[in-house]
């Protein structure tokens, strides 16, 4: 059975660091196109990056570009979001989700799979 488990959420203070883990299972991994999106309190889920089923293409956001870095490891069928530079607007629960496109948009309806979330908090 399909399941993608995020990890690495938490507290951290502004300008701090984090790195978030997806975690598959059940499917042909290096498939499937990963993509984070993020969803704040009262606000709509967006998309944050992207990268292929080989990691040879990666997106980002406008607003995490140059702070975040997407990245995965086909061996141990994990991508990972590094977020460095956190600001409180990054606060949300940030979730990942497999695509079977070559390289997905950040609309939801070009996803397979979904994970639970992870909840990052940025504040003093």
């Amino acid at each position: 059975q399909w399941q993608l488990v995020e990890s690495g959420g938490g507290l951290v203070q502004p300008g701090g660091s984090l790195r978030l883990s997806c975690a598959a299972s059940g499917f042909t991994f290096d498939y499937y196109a990963i993509g984070w999106f993020r969803q704040a309190p009262g606000k709509g889920r967006e998309g944050v990056s992207c990268i292929s089923g080989s990691g040879g293409s990666t997106n980002y956001a406008d607003s995490v570009k140059g702070r975040f870095t997407i990245s995965r490891d086909n061996a141990k069928n994990t991508v990972y979001l590094q977020m460095n530079s956190l600001k409180p607007e990054d606060t949300a629960v940030y979730y990942c989700a497999a695509s079977m496109r070559t390289m997905p948009t950040y609309r939801e309806y070009e996803y397979d799979y979904w994970g639970q979330g992870t909840q990052v908090t940025v504040s003093s």
